[in-house]
């Protein structure tokens, strides 16, 4: 079923931080309907447990490979989280990864060779698609959004239906968890201080490649100094995130970025160690200020799975870690600690993100929220 329009409760509109957005009372909203493509891995589940009490979405369509397609959920899925399978989904009937589905909006989490098929399909037939695949994130009409940082390159919306002759479809990404992460704190620097060198080091979590993932072979009393594709990812993508839309382009954030990534034993969480040279001096204050302080519109929106503070700063001389800080914010915010002068560079520090939360799942939900404020859904 092709998504369907309308919304019932007491709705308005107001402009904030420039950008019209509408305001719902989120209590006598009608739910949106959302499909998941790719529903019985590691973030197919994870968005789905974020979406079992939400207030303006529900799961009403799961869709995932051909070996699961025509079985229950329950029977289908190996759930992986420490946290009971919701019971709203466990009979439902897994579908295919191709339009039609009875949802208003998909999430999908599919491989990227994939994606680049199903999500082109779902958008052409009609349905606003989030994707968490890195098929489409470079391409100059989809935007690549982390709603603190460049929520007006959804702008870029129109311009993307008209270029591949979508209706009401269109494509939203988010970025690779390692990059979600880092950008939430290179953000704050680059408006106070500007940026011209980035150099990061990622200690990557197991979970970051999927179930079953890394052999425990390979990677228990080990250090995978290797992920394919990744290092050129962390690469390119936060210059977009950190861009200007002019007109109907965006213009790249003009600073480098060197990445050397590794796969660490950490089941959640990855950990990077960062260099940046900044365009304009600033104190060690300065810099914490800038970090602390840092807010964005979904905070200004209270939308329902923003974290309060994106940012948190942690001043213990051996934080953040894994396992005592990927949780912080509910898992949707960066740590970051070890703020330091550098010998090479101007400041150091180190940060932690929850790769299957804010870095996927978490990062999916946020966009949809902020699609349904701006009326995009």
């Amino acid at each position: 079923m092709p998504p369907r329009s309308g919304c019932s409760g007491r709705a308005g509109r107001r402009r904030i931080s420039g950008i019209v957005v509408r305001v719902v009372e989120m209590k006598t909203q009608t739910r949106k309907r959302v499909g998941i493509l790719g529903a019985t891995g590691l973030v197919g589940q994870r968005v789905i447990h974020m979406l079992r009490d939400h207030p303006q979405f529900e799961v009403t369509a799961l869709a995932a490979s051909d070996r699961s397609e025509g079985r229950t959920f329950v029977d289908a899925c190996n759930w992986k989280l420490p946290f009971d399978m919701p019971e709203a989904v466990k009979g439902m009937i897994l579908g295919p990864c191709a339009p039609p589905l009875d949802c208003d909006l998909v999430i999908a989490s599919l491989p990227s060779d994939k994606a680049v098929e199903s999500e082109a399909a779902f958008a052409a037939a009609g349905y606003p698609v989030i994707s968490n695949s890195s098929a489409y994130r470079m391409h100059p009409d989809v935007p690549l959004v982390v709603p603190e940082i460049n929520p007006d390159h959804l702008d870029l919306i129109p311009v993307q239906k008209r270029l591949r002759g979508y209706d009401r479809g269109y494509m939203v990404t988010n970025p690779n968890c390692t990059t979600i992460a880092l950008v939430l704190a290179l953000a704050p620097l680059d408006r106070a201080f500007g940026l011209e060198a980035v150099m990061v080091t990622s200690m990557q979590a197991v979970t970051g490649a999927g179930y079953p993932g890394v052999a425990s072979i390979d990677i228990i009393d080990n250090v995978m100094p290797y992920i394919g594709g990744e290092e050129e990812k962390v690469e390119t993508e936060p210059q977009k995130i950190l861009g200007r839309l002019t007109g109907e382009v965006i213009e790249d954030a003009p600073f480098k970025v060197s990445a050397q990534c590794n796969r660490v034993p950490v089941q959640d969480g990855h950990l990077e160690s960062v260099r940046v040279k900044l365009r304009r001096a600033a104190s060690p204050e300065e810099v914490v200020d800038a970090l602390q302080s840092f807010r964005g519109l979904p905070q200004e929106l209270r939308l329902y799975s923003a974290p309060e503070r994106p940012v948190v700063v942690r001043f213990e001389k051996d934080r953040p870690q894994p396992r005592l800080d990927r949780d912080a914010e509910n898992g949707m915010a960066t740590v970051v600690g070890r703020i330091a002068r550098d010998t090479v560079l101007d400041y150091k520090l180190t940060l932690i993100g929850h790769n299957t939360i804010r870095g996927a799942a978490g990062a999916a939900l946020l966009n949809a929220e902020l699609l349904l404020a701006r009326n995009l859904i």
